[in-house]
């Protein structure tokens, strides 16, 4: 058989095309499994209420164990990746979130009550934070060697493991299929394919800049490490990070029982408004791709920090669901594009990717941690919609911080 043109490119570090490809392809599937894992748990969550007789402020403590895993996870995770690899970090990730959504599951199933289920959250949490650095780590490297934008076509594999996630929860929640069996065959099916996909993943260490970096700390150590904390625009890349997320995160933690409790859907119903929301992110992601590279980072990321303030005020000002449905709609394109450009923005130098990825990432799993609790609190004294209120400031800051994401080409033009 003949070879392609194609195929006998040579890459940086002599990698072919194909080898290239089939290390791109790996990632789909790896942030597809993370958001399939994810939504698993999380369209489950007013089934998972309703088993635990729990308040909204109990919920919102139970999301937040996720996060205080998933901070922990975030933190580590570069000095992990130093010392393994981002492959083999992203291989125990997986295998490790697998044991915690079955333990929670079954803890949900079996009654084990709320602190076995927090645990379990923590486990997971860990895991997927973990695994959350190590794939964006290896999917910058992908797009450095690529040479062009892709980082939101890997974050919209995500996106459509989140609605594929969505609507299997939806399927279970309309069959009334116990939580322990959904998810833990889906974290077996999980750990399966984990096992044989990241066999493709290349190093990290790829697609190195040409510039030098003058005095910038490379993250060959700890104290290098914690030094790329005070490189220019890291703690404004970290804003960009914690208000995107939190634009995406809130969704996830609260808009069924929101829309549950605020619009007075089904449970079933509140789980497909999920799911047309992840949909939302999704084609937003594959439509932002080229966009990016058109328009820039700071211009896609404006629009996107005003189409998701337009959107949330809809879901919680609402009369009507269709209107909010439609809100949640532009919510979904405005929360699409923040977290994966702000992590490609802190990897443009390949030398300190991880150890940049693993801050801003912090800084925004910070908002996991602090917000499930607080609009739990807020949502059991005024109600889940007008609890949301506190997102709307976290994007706004966004917005205004977006100037830092800036790529190096735009800012010498």
């Amino acid at each position: 058989m003949a070879t392609s043109s194609l195929d006998t490119r040579t890459y940086d570090g002599g990698l072919t095309r194909r080898d290239v490809v089939r290390w791109r392809n790996s990632l789909f599937v790896v942030f597809a499994l993370s958001g399939l894992a994810l939504a698993s748990w999380l369209g489950r969550v007013p089934s998972i209420r309703d088993l635990l007789h729990a308040s909204t402020l109990e919920m919102g403590f139970l999301a937040g164990g996720i996060s205080i895993g998933s901070i922990i996870g975030v933190s580590l995770s570069s000095h992990v990746i130093a010392r393994i690899g981002a492959q083999r970090t992203a291989v125990a990730a997986l295998m490790l979130l697998a044991v915690g959504l079955i333990a929670a599951g079954l803890s949900a199933s079996l009654g084990a009550g709320f602190w076995a289920i927090l645990v379990s959250m923590a486990v997971f949490g860990f895991s997927n934070g973990t695994l959350d650095v190590a794939m964006n780590v290896s999917a910058a490297a992908n797009e450095r060697v690529l040479g062009r934008t892709i980082m939101p076509l890997f974050h919209a594999s995500f996106s459509l493991g989140t609605m594929v996630g969505a609507l299997l929860s939806a399927g279970a929640e309309l069959l009334d299929l116990p939580v322990a069996v959904h998810v833990g065959v889906l974290a077996l099916v999980i750990a399966a394919i984990a096992l044989v996909v990241t066999r493709r993943f290349q190093s990290e260490d790829l697609g190195h800049a040409v510039e030098e970096v003058g005095d910038e700390a490379h993250a060959t150590g700890w104290r290098s490490r914690l030094a790329v904390w005070t490189m220019p625009g890291t703690l404004l890349i970290g804003l960009i990070v914690l208000g995107m997320a939190t634009a995406e995160g809130s969704a996830n933690d609260w808009l069924p029982l929101a829309m549950v409790d605020g619009h007075g859907v089904s449970n079933a119903g509140g789980t497909a408004i999920l799911f047309v929301f992840l949909t939302a992110m999704t084609v937003a992601r594959i439509a932002g791709t080229p966009l990016i590279d058109r328009f820039g980072r700071v211009f896609m990321l404006r629009a996107s920090a005003v189409s998701a303030i337009v959107g949330l005020l809809l879901v919680i000002l609402s009369p009507v669901v269709p209107l909010a449905v439609v809100g949640v709609v532009l919510w979904g394109f405005g929360s699409a594009l923040g977290f994966p450009v702000g992590l490609s923005a802190a990897a443009d130098d390949s030398r300190n990717a991880a150890a940049r990825v693993s801050a801003v990432a912090t800084i925004g799993y910070v908002a996991f941690l602090v917000l499930p609790p607080v609009i739990g609190f807020l949502g059991e004294h005024f109600g889940l919609l007008r609890a949301l209120l506190v997102v709307l400031v976290l994007i706004v800051v966004a917005g205004l911080a977006s100037g830092a994401a800036r790529e190096a080409s735009r800012q010498k033009a």
